[in-house]
């Protein structure tokens, strides 16, 4: 493959764009200079997701960190959270109908831009360190996301999932902003699958944090218990019509039994954080153990199977760890004085716009997210040139696979060119799913195509 066709931004473009990032409030979001920002974090994101995958110089990382902006990326994602949780349901209420729904729709694909872009740089124990000071606030914004995930799978939350079902395709007639609701909660799925990663890897990186993040996590937030829970009830698995179907690269995929005891990515992440978490002698000398939470933990006992450990063989030791933990009582926990540091973020944006939301909402319902028809035109042509999926498909090395059935695919949606299908019959019943998603990067294009 050539390296040039991996590229979505030169090394100096990157170096500016990490330079001139900022902060902003959440009055300004979906604004001129917010959007921009936007639009330069994309790129950021795709350029560090293509050298990832390349195995290339991971530069954007190196930027984030000799820059000392990791902070403002994690700032960014809750304060698109906070937008998305107080600011949105206003637009929904006052029955809001934009003009083009492509820049809320830019809104609430943020936060899977930056929780993206951390998940991608933060694999790296250098970067953890980097965002010191933030640690907390990420740290709970991932708990916020495990606790939605484990909600969900608790209350068999598969509304709107037609899991590939072409019976459910029927076309609907809702409005955009209904439609842009179904997005969201789309959208936030695979927020809360990114979060596990990122939390992951935020794990592996333990011994090198301050105390004080160790304790948060496992005495102040108990995400060990968090992630048993997952286990317990995977969400990222769905049993219907005696199909088994498992959530894996953005989609939902029917799988045969015994596909169904490979053990996917995110799946592996949970076990591995559990890992790290019960395992450390660091985190078991800092934990404290009490019955309940050691009747939790030894529910693992039961998914420790020879298959999973087949795959995952340094579950071994968590093995006999929870066989020994069952015949003994929990133990003592160290007890010292630590500094917690607390997180500041999500509750400086929540304290300083108490009581302002709806104003905000209708004062950005008449701006900057209801853009007249000469700003939709002026910026028709950056939409575009951002969410250029064409870039890539340098990345494929296996021929495309068809976003219903996963089979080798030839054909692709001759509207927005982003989706892939194997037949007709397959494009036909992904409709439905596919014409939100559709629409939006159509609308970003046909300004400028109308136009030359």
């Amino acid at each position: 493959m050539n390296s040039e066709s991996t590229h979505v931004l030169l090394t100096v473009e990157a170096e500016a764009f990490v330079e001139h990032l900022v902060k902003f409030g959440i009055k300004d979001v979906g604004g001129r200079d917010w959007s921009r920002q936007h639009e330069n974090m994309e790129k950021l994101n795709m350029q560090a997701v293509l050298n990832a995958t390349a195995q290339e110089d991971e530069f954007i990382k190196d930027f984030l960190i000799s820059c000392g902006k990791v902070d403002v990326v994690v700032h960014d994602l809750i304060l698109t959270e906070v937008w998305k949780e107080k600011i949105f349901p206003e637009l929904v209420d006052m029955d809001f109908e934009p003009r083009t729904t492509f820049p809320i729709y830019m809104v609430l694909y943020h936060e899977a831009t930056a929780v993206n872009l951390l998940e991608t740089t933060m694999f790296y124990r250098e970067t953890c360190e980097a965002a010191e000071d933030c640690l907390p606030d990420l740290i709970d914004y991932c708990n916020r996301r495990l606790i939605q995930l484990a909600a969900r799978s608790e209350d068999g939350d598969d509304e709107d999932e037609d899991l590939n079902d072409p019976s459910l395709s029927q076309e609907t007639h809702s409005g955009n902003m209904e439609e842009l609701q179904k997005q969201e909660k789309k959208l936030n799925f695979e927020i809360c699958i990114k979060a596990v990663s990122l939390l992951r890897y935020i794990t592996d990186n333990l011994e090198s944090l301050p105390l004080s993040v160790m304790t948060r996590m496992l005495n102040t937030l108990d995400i060990p218990i968090l992630l048993v829970q997952l286990v317990e009830n995977p969400p990222w698995t769905k049993r219907k019509n005696g199909k088994i179907y498992k959530f894996i690269d953005s989609k939902w995929q029917e799988l045969d039994f015994q596909e169904g005891l490979k053990i996917t990515k995110i799946e592996g992440q949970v076990w591995l954080a559990l890992y790290t978490l019960l395992m450390s002698t660091t985190c078991q000398q800092k934990y404290d153990l009490n019955t309940n939470r050691k009747n939790s933990i030894l529910k693992l006992r039961s998914h420790l199977t020879e298959v999973m450990l087949d795959q995952l063989p340094i579950l071994v030791e968590m093995q006999r760890f929870l066989e020994h933990l069952s015949m003994m009582d929990p133990p003592a926990p160290a007890r010292e004085l630590i500094l917690e540091q607390v997180p500041e973020i999500r509750d400086k944006i929540l304290s300083d716009n108490k009581g302002k939301w709806k104003k905000i909402a209708k004062k950005q319902s008449q701006t900057c997210l209801n853009p007249s028809a000469s700003d939709v035109k002026a910026q028709a042509k950056r939409w575009a040139d951002t969410y250029n999926f064409d870039v890539l498909e340098g990345l494929l090395t296996d021929p495309p696979k068809c976003a219903v059935c996963g089979a080798e695919a030839t054909k692709r949606c001759s509207r927005c060119q982003n989706e892939w299908y194997c037949r007709r019959e397959c494009q036909v019943s992904h409709w439905k799913k596919h014409k939100t998603a559709c629409n939006l990067i159509v609308e970003a294009t046909e300004t400028v195509k109308a136009n030359g």
